[in-house]
């Protein structure tokens, strides 16, 4: 039986702290982020993997950084064999690296080198990528960097988005860890070094990120709309209030209408982007619930032959 840390905030590692939970190992820390304000209340919210380990009783640290001596000393005190990293959000200095004699590795939701980084997820739908995937590494100084211990690819669904997807690659990631994790334990498992001149890089994404250009070609702002669900939304200003655009596809049809006006194509409701049209699903008004677009233009009549736009200026 090994001694084993696991390292982790979000949704997405809950699956595999989960599944550690229900095997014969022992669990002598999980490591999350410190607890944060959320809601209107600013009310101090615990991370997934907290609630999980508080439910499951586990020693839980949630240490601001890993890098005073403070932090790594108790540490090194839970002598693990293995550290277990999934989204974890914190970097792992060298002084951590060097505790674990099985050493770290982390459960990554991409296929490496492609899409290193803070938001895997959302950047495979954005490029168009077919498929996607989870990489168990090993952990080095660099920012996903180390050696391939195991990868397992799926395909990317024609209506995924970041919500639905990151689901499948966490339940993934447990079963690729579980699998793994003998094999690791007893050394068996030969690290391949990734190729570096194939190395993608993606940024964590931000709110403005969500702001649709209608110029742009509609199979690009489909991408983008489930690229940016749950988080931060596709969205545009419709008489001077922001609509997120939840749910939707790409038409290739030629448009003889400029970029941002909504139409009525047959029974779809779309709007003109540079190239083709976006076939509208699912809204969301500010303030309002979320409905499909069939509901929400008999509630607004004004809205087919109106525009939307980048800007909250009414049009």
């Amino acid at each position: 039986m090994a001694r084993l840390v696991f390292m982790g905030t979000p949704e997405f590692a809950v699956p595999l702290l989960d599944a550690l939970t229900r095997t014969e190992h022992h669990i002598v820390g999980v490591y999350t982020r410190p607890d944060q304000p959320a809601g209107r209340g600013k009310q101090l919210q615990s991370s997934p993997i907290k609630q999980l380990a508080l439910a499951r009783g586990l020693p839980i640290f949630q240490p601001h950084t890993l890098r005073a001596p403070d932090t790594v000393a108790p540490l090194r005190a839970l002598a693990p064999d293995l550290i277990i990293v999934a989204a974890y959000g914190l970097i792992l200095p060298r002084e951590v690296l060097a505790i674990p004699p099985r050493g770290c590795v982390n459960a990554h939701a991409s296929l490496l080198p492609r899409h290193r980084g803070a938001a895997p997820i959302a950047a495979a739908i954005l490029a168009g990528d077919a498929q996607t995937g989870v990489t168990l590494m090993q952990i080095d100084e660099g920012l996903d960097t180390g050696p391939i211990l195991m990868q397992r690819a799926i395909p990317i669904a024609d209506d995924d988005t970041t919500g639905t997807l990151t689901a499948k690659l966490a339940h993934l990631a447990a079963e690729v860890m579980l699998e793994a994790l003998p094999r690791l334990l007893a050394g068996e498992i030969v690290p391949q070094a990734q190729d570096h001149a194939r190395a993608t890089m993606c940024k964590p994404i931000k709110k403005e990120e969500g702001l649709i250009d209608w110029t742009r070609p509609a199979s690009e702002i489909a991408r983008r709309v489930r690229a940016f669900n749950p988080w931060p939304s596709a969205f545009t200003f419709w008489n001077g209030t922001m609509l997120k655009i939840l749910r939707a596809y790409a038409s290739l049809q030629p448009m003889n209408a400029e970029a941002g006006r909504v139409l009525q194509l047959g029974k779809e409701i779309a709007v003109a982007c540079g190239d083709g049209a976006l076939i509208l699903r699912e809204v969301q008004l500010a303030g309002k619930r979320a409905m499909t677009i069939e509901e929400f233009a008999r509630g607004q009549r004004e809205f087919v032959g109106s525009t939307v736009s980048q800007t909250q200026g009414k049009r």
